[in-house]
């Protein structure tokens, strides 16, 4: 079973990885930008083939490893 789960910072977070993003691209001639948000996706190959238990692990795993929760929130999409 593969999960997928997608982490961004929560909204009111700076973001200066995304702020460099829109500067480059106004700088490189694309007009109208006005925010970006930068995330990361992680995808896992799980040898767990039931579904709940699969997504209480990986959501355990965000918890402890893959996103800092204090400033990040995350999604999980099993596979």
């Amino acid at each position: 079973m593969k999960a997928k789960v997608h982490v961004m910072l929560k909204n009111g977070v700076l973001d200066p990885q995304g702020e460099a993003v829109r500067h480059a691209l106004g700088a490189l001639g694309f007009e109208g930008v006005e925010g970006v948000r930068q995330g990361k996706v992680i995808e896992l190959e799980l040898s767990e083939t039931d579904p709940a238990k699969a997504e209480e692990n990986v959501r355990a795993m965000c918890e402890k490893l893959l996103a800092n929760t204090v400033i990040e929130s995350y999604s999980v999409k099993l596979a």
